[in-house]
């Protein structure tokens, strides 16, 4: 009997959770903190503590930032090592020229070389305010804009391969906004079990509290398009050291340890990047 309970609360989803008897949260609570319990009792308890509840709705509208209509393009570039510094020079010599112009609804957000992690690499971070139809006027622009077209194909001739990924961000994390450095910047990209978008949501709605008392939370993104059920979350940091010294304080903090363990599983794959900022970075 009690299978087919839980059967069909899993399949029902956090809108067919039934209400917890009186004290049953306390008992609960009391349960899950043993060692000696088992993960099944930790998965039940997590059926209890989703905030949002996905109804029949895309997660992109109940995770996105809803006063703000601001689309983002992530692109990696993987360059030919003999080619970076042509590359960094060439990007930081017409990037700027072409973005400042007023009647491009888009904005460059941060550009950065990969420090540590997969070498010889530029990570761009673009903001489009007004969304799709910004996107696609920016788009249409720059295609009659000849020192773009020019740039575009110089650039070209210097990379092994690129990709990029549309993204939102999350109603939760930090607007990402100029800083001054010098900082590293840490891109953490996490590949997420389909179908656990929601879920991640809503522990990190609760998580990022834990990881803003030194405003190391920069932004954080969802994809759209590209590789789906992507999360990118962006840090910045003095330095190395000080990034383990803020990582591990986090962990002294009650509460973080548990939605550590809960976010864990809804991963598939997970990827850290060291990353320095360009002198053009917005984000130094």
């Amino acid at each position: 009997m009690a299978a087919r309970v839980l059967l069909r609360w899993s399949l029902a989803g956090a809108s067919a959770v039934p209400r917890l008897p009186p004290g049953g949260g306390l008992a609960l609570r009391g349960l899950v903190s043993s060692a000696s319990r088992p993960r099944e009792d930790s998965w039940l308890k997590s059926l209890f503590v989703r905030k949002v509840d996905p109804r029949k709705d895309a997660h992109s509208n109940l995770l996105a930032k809803r006063e703000t209509s601001s689309l983002y393009k992530l692109q990696i570039h993987n360059v030919k090592p003999e080619c970076l510094d042509a590359y960094n020079k060439l990007c930081q010599e017409v990037l700027p020229k072409i973005h400042e112009e007023k009647h491009y609804p888009c904005a460059l957000v941060g550009t950065w070389n990969t420090w540590y992690g997969e070498q010889d690499q530029a990570v761009h971070l673009w903001r489009y305010e007004g969304g799709y139809p910004a996107l696609n006027e920016v788009m249409s622009k720059l295609r009659q804009n000849k020192e773009f077209t020019e740039f575009r194909k110089e650039r070209g001739n210097m990379l092994l391969s690129r990709k990029n990924q549309l993204l939102l961000e999350f109603s939760f994390w930090n607007e990402p906004v100029p800083r001054e450095g010098p900082n590293i910047y840490e891109l953490r990209s996490y590949q997420l079990r389909p179908g656990t978008m929601i879920e991640w949501g809503n522990y990190w709605a609760r998580a990022i509290r834990f990881r803003q008392d030194n405003n190391e939370a920069v932004g954080g993104f969802f994809s759209q398009i590209g590789q789906l059920y992507m999360v990118h979350h962006l840090w910045a940091y003095k330095d190395l050291q000080t990034r383990e010294d803020i990582r591990n304080a986090a962990w002294h903090k009650p509460g973080w340890d548990e939605l550590v363990y809960y976010t864990v599983p809804l991963i598939q794959e997970m990827e850290s990047r060291i990353m320095i900022p360009l002198k053009i970075s917005p984000l130094q």
